[in-house]
């Protein structure tokens, strides 16, 4: 019977080398980045996406950020947005009035809720679902683009809104 014991190193030894120890720092600092930073443009931009989408469905809405314009008149279905409904998306069981409606209203509502963060994670949690119709429904071959937003909306199901919230405010003034 042999007594003695091999044993093998677990981890190899640190590299030395420029490239290693850079990549090393990379790592680091991308692991130092706030979720609070990381979940503001989680939900600016997929607020921005959903609501740029509504104002196309709209009359009566209007704001332009680049040129710091608002007009704010009484919101109604864009002429064509129905026909759209009806002879482009074809949801299965909604009529395409109500689908319409229902999608303007929600590409309006749910942005601005998780824009300010309030309800951040039940307002992702809609937009994952217009989401997952979309791209079942309507546009199955763009599944890159509803991957991304379902990533981000995802991502703010699982963490969510971050500091600069609202919702992170209720929820310290509460406990």
């Amino acid at each position: 019977m042999n007594t003695r014991t091999d044993t093998l190193s677990v981890t190899a030894p640190a590299d030395s080398g420029l490239l290693p120890r850079l990549i090393r720092q990379f790592i680091t600092l991308c692991t130092q980045l706030p979720n609070t930073l990381l979940a503001f443009v989680a939900r600016f931009s997929i607020a921005a996406v959903f609501w740029k989408s509504g104002q196309t469905k709209v009359q009566g809405i209007e704001i332009d950020l680049v040129n710091r314009e608002f007009t704010l008149g009484w919101p109604r279905l864009s002429d064509s947005v129905v026909d759209l409904f009806r002879d482009e998306y074809r949801l299965p069981v909604i009529p395409p009035e109500i689908a319409a409606t229902m999608a303007a209203f929600a590409e309006h509502f749910f942005p601005v809720l998780i824009l300010l963060g309030i309800a951040t994670r039940l307002s992702a949690l809609a937009l994952l679902g217009m989401t997952i119709t979309i791209q079942l429904f309507v546009y199955p071959d763009a599944y890159p683009t509803h991957g991304t937003w379902a990533a981000v909306l995802l991502y703010l199901m699982v963490h969510g809104p971050g500091k600069l919230s609202l919702d992170h405010w209720i929820a310290r003034r509460y406990q």
